[in-house]
């Protein structure tokens, strides 16, 4: 398993930046929130930046302990979604909750792929989308927040030599979500995870926006505030 970074990134100071507040009471929710959770997360790196959010998305700061991070993921991820690499989430709750502004990445939703795979194998629909999606998810990112399944099969595609840009997997439940997690860790590709049960798909919603506002915040469309 691969270290996390530690090095300083790219951080928001006293300032916030919310791709999704565009009023201003929404923009003051969301910064009180955050300038909360930089006082109890540290404000330091990029991983930092993710851990705020998502302890603020499940409303959590324990969720910042459980975060794992492989192969400096935050700038992989940029560097992805900065060449417009696709993203393939697995249900359409993480579809639904990635940021529309900031990138200009297709989102695909494993459920509307593999369907014959799917009745053929006797297979998660999810398990069978990202097989279908196979082709697609060389140099992707990959979004799972709900499906420790699709995990394990995106983790068995990983070891027959297919690699993501990105993995953002936190998985949630007690039938193989921690342990397709681990699996993830172990191999030599950027990774966002956490360890144990928890998770779901406010975490993987979570980290994701923020890695997209990393890069909105380069390419100079976002600003602190609306």
């Amino acid at each position: 398993m691969q270290e996390e970074s530690s090095r300083p990134g790219d951080t928001t100071g006293n300032t916030y930046t919310d791709l999704a507040a565009v009023t201003p009471e929404a923009y003051a929710i969301a910064s009180t929130s955050r300038n909360l959770a930089r006082e109890q997360v540290g404000n330091a790196t990029l991983e930092d930046r993710i851990r705020q959010r998502c302890s603020v998305a499940v409303g959590d700061f324990a969720m910042a302990d459980l975060m794992r991070f492989c192969g400096d993921p935050a700038e992989a991820g940029v560097a992805a979604l900065a060449r417009r690499a696709p993203i393939v989430v697995d249900i359409r709750m993480v579809q639904a909750g990635i940021l529309k502004r900031g990138h200009a990445s297709e989102v695909f939703c494993a459920l509307d792929y593999g369907e014959e795979i799917a009745r053929e194998r006797g297979i998660t629909r999810t398990s069978a989308g990202f097989l279908a999606l196979r082709d697609r998810l060389e140099g992707a990112v990959v979004v799972i927040g709900n499906a420790p399944s699709a995990l394990l099969v995106v983790c068995d595609l990983i070891r027959e030599g297919v690699r993501p840009a990105l993995v953002v997997g936190t998985p949630v439940g007690f039938v193989n979500a921690a342990e397709s997690k681990e699996e993830l860790r172990a191999f030599d590709v950027p990774s966002v995870s956490n360890a144990g049960t928890r998770g779901g798909t406010p975490v993987a919603v979570a980290a994701i926006n923020e890695i997209i506002t990393i890069l909105a915040e380069r390419e100079g469309h976002a600003g602190p505030g609306y």
